[in-house]
C-alpha cells in the first residue's frame, strides 16, 4: 500500500502541477476581465434570483433546487475535510489561495451555467440535459465531440473513484469512528487491518441510504438537498462563527498566519518560493475539490433547472461558490488556524484536525462540538455521494445514448466503490480525487476560453433587456 500511495502522490504532483493551476486560474482572470466582473457586480441579483422563481420556465426542477443539487455535490468533505488538508499539507496560506481561486472561479462558475442552459436538449421522454458535453458539442461543433467524451469519460471515473463515493463515505466513518471509539477498542480484522465495528456498521447504513435515494433520479436528489443543504449550511456556519466570536483575541494572528504562509513569509531563507508554491498548489487544488469551479459539474444540474434564461442561471449557478468557499470553507480554514491543532499534534490528519479544532473552540464539551461535527459531515458527505451519483450517470448517458443497462450497471459499481471507501487510506483516497479532478477540468477550460465571446455576448444582451 506504501508503493501504490507513492505512485498516487507522484502522479497528483504532476496533474496538478504549475500548468494546471495557471490554466485554471487564467480562465477565471480572463473571463472576470471579460465579463466585467459580474461575479462582483451582480452578486446581489444573484443572490435575490436563488430564492424567487422564473414563470413559465422550461425544465424538470426549480433554479433553487438545482442550486441545492450542485451544492449537495459541492459541500461536502472539502469544506470540513479538505480545507484541514490543504492546511495540513501546505500550511495557513492555501486558505488564501483557496479564495483567490474561489473569487475567479465565480466567473467560471457563471459562465458554465450560462452555457449549460443555452446548449441543453431535451431527450425523447422530455427531460432536460446538458453539460460541458453538450456545449462542446453544440457550441463550439460537432468536429469536437472528441473533447466532449473524454470531459464525460473523466465525469464518469471523477464520481465513481473520487469525489462522489470514496472521500465522502471515507470522511463519514472516520468521523462517526472518532467519535463512538476514537481509541479503536472494538475491531475486527479486515483485509489484513484493523477496522472498528463503528466504521463498518456507518459504512453500511450509508451505503444502503444512498442506493434507496439514487433510484429516484434528479427529482428525488433535489428534495433531499432542498431539505438538508439550507438547514446544515446555517449549523455548521453558526458553529464556525461561534468558535470565532468566542476566540476574538486570537483572530488578528490567525489572518496575519493566513498571509504570511501565502507569499511564503513563515518558511526560512531561500524556502520561500517553495514554500509559496506548495500553498498555492495545495489551496487551489482542495478550493477546486470543494467548489468545482472549472471542473465542469454544476452546469450538469444547472441545465435540468426550469428557466428560459442562460444568464440567469448562471448568476444562480455562480452563487454556489460563493457559499461553498468564501462562506463555508473560510469558516472552517480560520478556527483551524485560530485552534494551533497543527502546531499541537502535527501528526493529525483529515477530520481529525477540524474535529480538535471544534473541541478547543466550541464553548461546550468535547462530546458535545465532536458530535455537531459528526452530523454536519455526515449530511454534507452524503449529500455530495447523491449529487455526484447524479453527474457521472450524466456523463455515462453521454457516452451511451442513455443506455438503461450501462445505466443499471454503473449504479451498482457506484454503490459498491460507497460500500469499499471506507477501507483506503485517507492519502490514497484524497490523492486519487485529485487526480481526476484536475483531468476533467482541462476539456472543460477549453471550452469555457473557446465560448466565452458566446458568453460576453448572452450577459451583454441580457442586461440590456432588463434595464
Amino acid at each position: 500500500m506504501a508503493e501504490f500511495e507513492k505512485i498516487i502522490q507522484k502522479i497528483d504532483d504532476f496533474v496538478w502541477g504549475i500548468p494546471s493551476i495557471v490554466l485554471i486560474l487564467c480562465c477565471g482572470i480572463f473571463l472576470t476581465l471579460r465579463l466585467g466582473g459580474v461575479q462582483f457586480r451582480k452578486l446581489w441579483l444573484a443572490l435575490k434570483y436563488m430564492f424567487s422563481e422564473e414563470k413559465d420556465g422550461n425544465g424538470e426542477i426549480s433554479s433553487f433546487g438545482a442550486l441545492c443539487t450542485a451544492l449537495s455535490a459541492t459541500i461536502g468533505t472539502g469544506n470540513i475535510v479538505g480545507v484541514a488538508t490543504a492546511i495540513a499539507a501546505g500550511g495557513p496560506g492555501a486558505l488564501f489561495w483557496m479564495e483567490v481561486a474561489a473569487l475567479f472561479g465565480m466567473a467560471t462558475k457563471y459562465s458554465e451555467g450560462l452555457l449549460a442552459v443555452k446548449y441543453r436538449i431535451k431527450d425523447g421522454n422530455g427531460k432536460m440535459l446538458g453539460g460541458p458535453f453538450y456545449y462542446i458539442e453544440n457550441g463550439m461543433g460537432s468536429k469536437w465531440k472528441w473533447l466532449g467524451k473524454i470531459f464525460a469519460v473523466f465525469g464518469v471515473l471523477v464520481g465513481l473513484m473520487g469525489i462522489g463515493t470514496f472521500t465522502q463515505i471515507n470522511s463519514i466513518t472516520s468521523a462517526v469512528n472518532n467519535f463512538f471509539d476514537p481509541n479503536k477498542e472494538n475491531v475486527v480484522s479486515l483485509l489484513e487491518s484493523d477496522y472498528t465495528i463503528a466504521q463498518i456498521v456507518a459504512g453500511l447504513i450509508i451505503t444502503v441510504m444512498a442506493a434507496l435515494i439514487i433510484i429516484g433520479g434528479i427529482k428525488s436528489i433535489a428534495k433531499v438537498s432542498e431539505i438538508f443543504i439550507p438547514f446544515m449550511v446555517v449549523i455548521y456556519v453558526s458553529c464556525c462563527l461561534l468558535i470565532i466570536f468566542s476566540n476574538l483575541s486570537a483572530v488578528p494572528d490567525a489572518v496575519a498566519e493566513i498571509f504570511k504562509g501565502a507569499f511564503g513569509a513563515r518558511a526560512v531563507a531561500g524556502g520561500a518560493l517553495g514554500a509559496m508554491i506548495v500553498a498555492m498548489q495545495k489551496g487551489i487544488a482542495r478550493g477546486i475539490f470543494s467548489n468545482e469551479a472549472g471542473l465542469g459539474s454544476a452546469p450538469i444540474a444547472a441545465a435540468a433547472a426550469k428557466t428560459n434564461e442562460p444568464v440567469r442561471q448562471g448568476l444562480v449557478t455562480m452563487t454556489g461558490t460563493f457559499i461553498d468557499t468564501i462562506l463555508v470553507c473560510t469558516m472552517t480554514g480560520l478556527t483551524i488556524v485560530m485552534s494551533g491543532c497543527l502546531e499541537k499534534n502535527p501528526q493529525l490528519e483529515g477530520v481529525e484536525i477540524t474535529n480538535a479544532a471544534f473541541c478547543s473552540g466550541l464553548p461546550f464539551p468535547e462530546k458535545i462540538s465532536s458530535f455537531l461535527l459528526m452530523i454536519c459531515l455526515i449530511f454534507f458527505a452524503f449529500t455530495t455521494i447523491l449529487g455526484w451519483n447524479y453527474y457521472s450517470e450524466r456523463c455515462l448517458s453521454y457516452l451511451t445514448a442513455s443506455n438503461n443497462k450501462a445505466i443499471l450497471t454503473f449504479r451498482i459499481l457506484y454503490i459498491i466503490a460507497v460500500f469499499i471507501g471506507p477501507y483506503m487510506t485517507v492519502s490514497a483516497v484524497w490523492g486519487i480525487a485529485d487526480i481526476f479532478n484536475g483531468l476533467m477540468a482541462i476539456p472543460n477550460i477549453i471550452a469555457l476560453f473557446a465560448l466565452s465571446g458566446v458568453v460576453a455576448k448572452e450577459t451583454k444582451d441580457y442586461f440590456n433587456r432588463i434595464k
